[in-house]
């Protein structure tokens, strides 16, 4: 249920120009989504001459003032499309529906809390070009404890023993998804989807980009 919405026009002079589409879900990040923005609009006029951008938001029910920052960065650009949903629908439905929403030529989803460098998004962009339909970022490092670092190995493998379509090893939800991906992910009809592995399950060419996951240095984790 969408209890708000700000959909405003993207503002692009040549319509034949290819849209990049950055997708943020976030919950009560008041404190990262101006540091985030910044780094993203920076980097749309790095890359001026490969595309335009488009942003957009979903807001799953956050409480400490998130949405009004969003409402604001929606006044102040019209390339900013906001979401909010009138309750908690989880972390992997909120990205389905931001994907859903897209309407870039490819969509690159990025968490807000700025662990992953935006900066790599030109990586992507080029690596898609070449003709990868999905390109995705492998943490090579990780500033977590070693129990923690241990847990996220011995997951992966398990994960990769019992399922059917094993997914990228130290690969999270930091992508670029080609607009074919995206059209069969908005076919996808499941109450509780674990995208990485819908994803890694329609074999569409992708390959990874490697680099250094920071450490979190504002607001607290929402998955314990």
């Amino acid at each position: 249920v969408i209890m708000d919405r700000l959909n405003l026009n993207i503002s692009t002079s040549n319509k034949s120009r290819r849209v990049l589409t950055i997708c943020v879900p976030v919950l009560n990040e008041k404190e990262n989504i101006l540091p985030l923005y910044e780094r993203l609009n920076l980097l749309s006029y790095t890359m001026e001459s490969k595309c335009d951008f488009e942003f957009i938001f979903t807001d799953n029910d956050s409480t400490d003032g998130t949405w009004e920052i969003l409402e604001a960065l929606g006044k102040s650009d019209k390339r900013v499309h906001a979401y909010r949903f009138a309750t908690n629908v989880g972390f992997q439905n909120s990205i389905l529906f931001n994907i859903s929403q897209a309407t870039g030529d490819a969509v690159v989803q990025i968490d807000a809390d700025l662990q992953d460098p935006p900066e790599i998004i030109e990586k992507f962009y080029d690596l898609w070009l070449e003709g990868n339909l999905i390109v995705y970022g492998i943490r090579t490092s990780r500033k977590e404890s070693w129990l923690m670092n241990s847990t996220r190995r011995l997951g992966y493998h398990a994960i990769n023993v019992l399922s059917e379509h094993p997914i990228p090893t130290n690969a999270g939800d930091f992508r670029l998804l080609d607009r074919k991906v995206v059209e069969a992910l908005k076919s996808t009809k499941t109450p509780n989807p674990y995208l990485r592995g819908i994803v890694s399950r329609f074999g569409f060419k992708q390959i990874g980009v490697e680099y250094a996951r920071n450490e979190r240095t504002l607001g607290e984790s929402k998955f314990h």
